[in-house]
Parts: structure tokens; sequence; C-alpha cells
């Protein structure tokens, strides 16, 4: 053996061992990243997104609710008059293969003006920001009295079917918002405004 021998395989030995501690490392955060993963699909956390939206408790919707969640505050706040007449329509959409999602229903006052306030800030003034959010003092939602349903094919079901349980689109510019009106049953629902700077209800 010569003089270089021993070194040369002192020098494999550290390699060898350099390999598998890089090893162990790759698996031991292969195994993090998998109990990561499961731990998120078994304990689903709010994200940053529903954070700054607000708290079931406010009315804040998450995805996914329909009109028959009764333990969703944005739901089980509504108007029941209204909610009778959405779970009538939902029902009978239901055979046509439809589904009524809930977009946003009842909002607590904080709430609506958390809205308003991010309204105001895409759109760039309080002027444009109204033709899309009313404030506390005048929006329905606050009252229980307005819905924005989704999806496109529950709002094109709801235009042709709706005023036959008294829920009309009140609005050109927003074809998921409805509301009841039960005159609507026998005399259909009343002209749209183009959006809510021309309903009188805005102007107070």
């Amino acid at each position: 053996m010569s003089a270089t021998e021993p070194a040369q395989a002192a020098g494999r030995r550290t390699k060898l061992t350099v390999r598998a501690a890089f090893v162990v490392a790759n698996v031991a955060l292969v195994g993090v990243f998998i109990h990561q993963s499961l731990a998120t699909s078994s304990f689903p956390v709010a994200s940053p997104s529903d954070a700054r939206h607000g708290a079931l408790a406010d009315g804040f919707v998450p995805a996914g609710v329909k009109v028959f969640d009764d333990e969703i505050p944005g739901v089980a706040n509504l108007d029941p008059e209204l909610l009778g007449a959405l779970r009538r329509a939902a029902t009978d959409a239901a055979h046509d293969g439809v589904e009524f999602f809930v977009n946003s229903g009842w909002r607590s006052p904080a709430y609506q003006e958390q809205l308003l306030t991010e309204a105001v800030s895409k759109y760039g003034s309080r002027e444009e920001a109204a033709r899309w959010v009313a404030t506390p003092d005048t929006s329905p939602h606050v009252l229980g009295q307005a819905i924005d349903i989704g999806r496109s094919d529950a709002t094109a079901w709801l235009s042709k079917h709706g005023a036959a349980y008294g829920l009309c689109q009140i609005y050109d510019n927003e074809p998921w918002h409805y509301e009841l009106r039960p005159e609507a049953v026998d005399h259909g629902c009343p002209p749209r405004y183009a959006d809510p700077t021309h309903d009188p209800r805005m102007q107070r």
C-alpha cells in the first residue's frame, strides 16, 4: 500500500459520510413537508384574504355556502320572508340542475363600512364606490333584505324565474343582487336602477 492510499480511503469515507448526511437531511425535509400538508388538509385555517374580509359573525360568507346553511350568520340573519322565497326558488332550481350559492347576505354595519372603505380604495373615490357599495345606513344587506347570488347559472335562472317567487334583480350593474318584491309574483319585477346611485333609498 502506498502512502497516499490511506488518505484516499479517508477521503472516500468523508465523501460517503457527507452524502449520507445529505440524504438524511432530504428525507427529514420531505417528512416535514408531508406533515405540514396533512396538518393543513386536516385542520384548515383562515387565509389572509378571509381575515381581511371580516369574520363570519359580521356577515363574511366563505366560498361554497348555500341558502340552506343556517349555521352561517350571513344566511341565518336574512329577513325570514326573503330567505323563505330563496329556499323555495333554490329547491325548484335544483330540479333543473342549478344550485344557489351565497356570495353575500346579511352584513353587520361594521362589515359594510369595511367593504365601503375597500371599494373607495379600489375605485379611487367615494362617488365611484357608491355605484357598487352602499353605506351602513342605506345598505339593504345590513337590514338582511338583500342577497348576492352566485354562480352565473343561478343568476340566469333567477332572471327567468325569480319574479314567480318575488325575487327581483334591483340594479343593472349587479346581476347577482336580489331582493324580495312580493308584488312581483302578480305584476312582475319593477324596472331596475342602472346602479345604486339611482336608487332613492341610497340618497338618505
